[in-house]
């Protein structure tokens, strides 16, 4: 009971798509309609022609025929053309609509949502789901109303020649029925399957090509192909249990109305029916019959299509419904002074058991360098994920200007940050369109400049083919990691936050471009709050505030030469990196 009201709620919201477009539905509901009314009439004209015109030589009923059939079949092609045109062309808008809504939803869904998801299924519902859906909203509901009107009309035909032979067409309607519903909750669970198989089909190709390097270096070839035979083959068994069920349905209904027409041959063969029937309304409503079974086997054809789409459909509205990022602060800040305050933080991932971060409390105030220094998985990125409010904190809470996080426009919020973290995303477009990304106003060439001279961008511009217009590549894969986090680094500069966040980010520089680097964010930082994450100590020794976190927790804090003289944790990192000098 619960999936079949699931499923008509499903139908429900599938069809407001389509109130949208009630003109363009109307016009195509006339040219189905009327290509079936033409097919119709052309049949019934069968009796007349076997009786009168060939029954008794009537020359001039088979002349009009003559005259008819071309214009008859030229109205057919126009209705054709305006039902098959339309439909197609709302199936599209529908689609369209759907994959942009699925796209902005992606956007706007929180960090914590990416995180449990692989990019390849979410890939496929935008690519693969939705063409489902398209050929629900198009190809069936095409063959539902053209089909259905051809079976209303032959069977008006064949009632009005004959009425005790169609008769018994009534009675295989239940059974008829009965397999449609059978076949129907059949196709909705095999869809489903399908979807996700092909889900799992797209991620593991993104992943063996976006790891392609890691394949061939440590020759996972086999394990590759291994992995992708297996969910290859599973949708392939998916589609046959698909092809299965629709090859029953057919066979069965086809197999019913050919009893049907058994029964009615058989009828027509007693003495007191003979009498009655003359020789066109004999083959009229056996060849109605024999029509009957066309439109009857695209019927049962097309619930295969439309059960698909509306397994489809579920899927994507399964996604539609997850809730955005919550976003409730109504306070706007123009530009923050760049006060932060972490007050008792304590914040654990989706899904883990123990604590990212446990009981943290610091102040940073305005224009202050605060550096975070300590293992791999102590916690330090999390504090700046927190900041940005990717995630928010199970227990205490963050300020920023006196302000908790979470009463701040989250819109405005993240505006008052400049964040340059290792793993340095770059778009598909030109160096100049990736530092200026996401900048509120329009850049100009001046400030440009600047940026791309701060962050030593114009070093290697001379060696590319078209300088700062050079379309980088999909993440900025015709560059070494170096210049991307220059290029990360001028995008922060351009930004011109209160708030910098920097996030290992001259982990992938040499020394030489780290000295210079260094120079840029330390002029960078002369005019924001900053917050360093950093492996390299070198980077931090001038901070204003050097802190140690270690397990979620911060075990020390200082300056440089206040930790040193200490003796403890910083002092034995600082050992391991310097030799002990």
């Amino acid at each position: 009971m619960q999936q079949t009201e699931t499923s008509a709620s499903q139908v429900k919201r599938f069809l407001r798509y389509l109130r949208d477009y009630k003109l363009p539905f109307l016009a195509a509901i006339v040219g189905m309609i009327g290509y079936s009314a033409v097919d119709t009439f052309v049949f019934a004209q069968l009796q007349p022609m076997i009786d009168e015109s060939l029954g008794n030589n009537d020359k001039e009923y088979l002349r009009l025929a003559a005259y008819a059939i071309v214009p008859l079949f030229l109205l057919r092609g126009i209705f054709n053309f305006l039902g098959t045109y339309t439909l197609t062309w709302i199936g599209s808008r529908v689609v369209m609509r759907m994959r942009q809504q699925l796209f902005e939803k992606y956007i706007h869904l929180p960090v914590a949502f990416h995180d449990t998801h692989a990019v390849g299924g979410l890939i496929s519902k935008v690519t693969y789901d939705t063409e489902q859906v398209a050929n629900a909203s198009g190809k069936a509901l095409l063959t539902l109303v053209r089909e259905g009107a051809l079976v209303i009309g032959l069977l008006a035909v064949m009632f009005y020649y004959s009425w005790q032979l169609s008769l018994i067409f009534l009675l295989i309607g239940p059974l008829v029925a009965v397999i449609v519903s059978f076949v129907s909750k059949r196709f909705r669970v095999v869809s489903k399957n399908i979807q996700q198989s092909m889900g799992n089909l797209t991620s593991a190709v993104e992943q063996a090509v976006k790891g392609h390097k890691v394949v061939i270096m440590f020759g996972g070839q086999q394990i590759e192909q291994n992995r992708f035979e297996q969910k290859n083959n599973h949708n392939r068994q998916q589609t046959m249990k698909l092809a299965v069920t629709q090859i029953f349905s057919v066979s069965s209904i086809q197999v019913i109305a050919s009893v049907a027409l058994a029964v009615v041959l058989f009828i027509a063969s007693t003495p007191g029916m003979l009498e009655q029937l003359t020789a066109g309304v004999f083959i009229n409503v056996v060849f109605c019959m024999v029509m009957l079974l066309k439109p009857l086997k695209q019927l049962t054809t097309i619930n295969n299509q439309f059960q698909k789409g509306m397994a489809a459909c579920a899927s994507i509205f399964e996604i539609l419904d997850v809730e955005d990022e919550a976003d409730k602060g109504g306070v706007m800040l123009k530009r923050a002074k760049g006060k932060i305050e972490f007050d008792n933080v304590t914040f654990t991932y989706p899904g883990k058991q123990s604590p990212a971060l446990t009981d943290v409390s610091f102040t940073a105030e305005p224009g202050q360098s605060i550096a975070l220094v300590g293992r791999s998985g102590s916690g330090k990125s999390t504090i700046s994920s927190l900041l940005t409010r990717f995630y928010s904190p199970q227990q205490g809470q963050v300020r920023l200007d006196g302000e908790p996080l979470d009463s701040i426009d989250l819109k405005c919020l993240r505006s008052q940050f400049a964040l340059v973290s290792q793993n340095v995303t770059l778009f598909n477009d030109t160096i100049a369109n990736n530092i200026a990304y996401g900048a509120k106003e329009e850049v100009s060439s001046e400030r440009l400049a600047q940026a791309v001279k701060m962050a030593h961008v114009e070093e290697f511009l001379d060696n590319l083919p078209h300088g700062i217009d050079t379309v980088v590549g999909e993440n900025g894969l015709m560059l070494s990691g170096g210049q991307r986090q220059r290029i990360a680094i001028a995008r922060a500069i351009l930004a011109d936050a209160p708030i910098l966040i920097l996030d290992e980010a001259t982990s992938a520089l040499d020394t030489e471009s780290e000295r210079l680097i260094q120079d840029a964010l330390d002029t960078l930082q002369q005019r924001c709050t900053s917050v360093v994450v950093a492996h390299r100590l070198s980077t931090i020794e001038n901070a204003d505030v050097i802190m140690v976190v270690e397990q979620g927790r911060i075990i020390e804090r200082g300056k440089h030469e206040e930790l040193l003289a200490k003796g403890g944790h910083y002092a034995q990192l600082h050992a391991l990196q310097f030799g002990g000098h």
